[in-house]
C-alpha cells in the first residue's frame, strides 16, 4: 500500500509566552491508503490535535503533513476546504444531523455544497443511504431514528462524495454495546469493500480491536505503533 499521508515533525503550540502550551510535540506519522487506524490515548495526549490537522480543520506550528506528496501546510484556508470537501469525509460522537430535514436531506448536504444538481444530489443521496442500509428511512426525520441509525445515517452523509479518508471521532461514543458493533461492522466493510481509509479516535479497546493499525499518543507525542495481521 502506498502511503497515503505522511506526518514529520509536526508540532502544534497554542498561546504565546508564558501561558503557551504544546499540544504536539514533533509527530512522525504515516498513514498507508485503505488502512484502518485507530488513535488511542488520555485525554491532553493530543490525539484530536492530530485529528484537526489531519482533517485540516487546523494548521501544524511547524513540520510537514503530505497528503498524496502534497504539502497541506502550505496551503491556505480556502486550499484546506477544498481539499476537504474532495476528499475528506466525516463523522463525529454527536451525529451532527440538522433535526428537520430528512435523512435523505442530511445526506445530500455535501453535494449541495458543491454545486451539484437536484437530481444527481438525490441519486448520490439514496445510494449512499442503502450502502448503510437505511434507503427504507430516507423520508424519516433524526428524531424518528434509533442512535444507531442516526449514526448511519451520519456515515452515509460522510461518504456520499467518495472521500479517500472517513475520519471518526467517537463514532460509537452515544451509542449501546449492540448498536456499537453495529456500526464498527459497517466501518470495516466500507473500509473492506469501498477500500476508504479510515481514521477513527476511540478510548474504547473493543472497539478499537477492529482496525488494523493502532496508534498511541502520549504527552503530546506517538508513543507506540501496533500493526495487526
Amino acid at each position: 500500500m502506498a502511503a497515503l499521508i505522511r506526518l514529520r515533525g509536526v508540532t502544534k503550540r497554542y498561546g504565546e509566552g508564558e501561558a503557551a502550551f504544546d499540544a504536539l510535540k514533533g509527530i512522525d506519522l504515516d498513514v498507508e491508503a485503505g488502512d484502518f487506524l485507530a488513535v488511542m490515548g488520555p485525554s491532553g495526549s493530543g490525539k484530536s490535535t492530530a485529528m484537526n490537522i489531519l482533517g485540516c480543520l487546523d494548521v501544524p506550528t511547524s513540520g510537514r503533513f503530505l497528503f498524496r506528496g502534497h504539502a497541506v501546510e502550505a496551503l491556505g484556508r480556502d486550499e484546506r476546504a477544498l481539499l476537504r470537501r474532495r476528499y475528506l469525509g466525516f463523522v463525529f460522537q454527536g451525529f451532527n444531523l440538522l433535526s428537520r430535514t430528512t435523512a435523505l436531506e442530511n445526506v445530500e448536504l455535501p453535494l449541495l455544497y458543491r454545486g451539484e444538481g437536484r437530481r444527481e444530489r438525490r441519486a448520490a443521496a439514496m445510494a449512499a443511504l442503502h450502502h448503510v442500509g437505511l434507503a427504507p428511512w430516507a423520508d424519516h426525520t433524526p428524531a424518528e431514528l434509533s442512535g444507531g441509525q442516526q449514526q448511519r445515517v451520519a456515515i452515509a452523509r460522510a461518504i456520499v462524495t467518495r472521500p479517500d479518508v472517513l475520519l471518526a471521532d467517537e463514532p460509537t461514543g452515544n451509542l449501546d454495546s449492540e448498536r456499537s458493533v453495529e456500526i464498527m461492522g459497517l466501518l470495516t466493510r466500507l473500509n473492506a469493500e469501498s477500500g476508504i481509509t479510515v481514521l477513527m479516535v476511540t478510548h474504547e479497546p473493543e472497539m478499537a480491536s477492529y482496525a488494523r493499525t493502532l496508534v498511541h499518543f502520549r504527552d503530546g507525542l506517538v508513543e507506540r505503533v501496533e500493526g495487526r495481521a
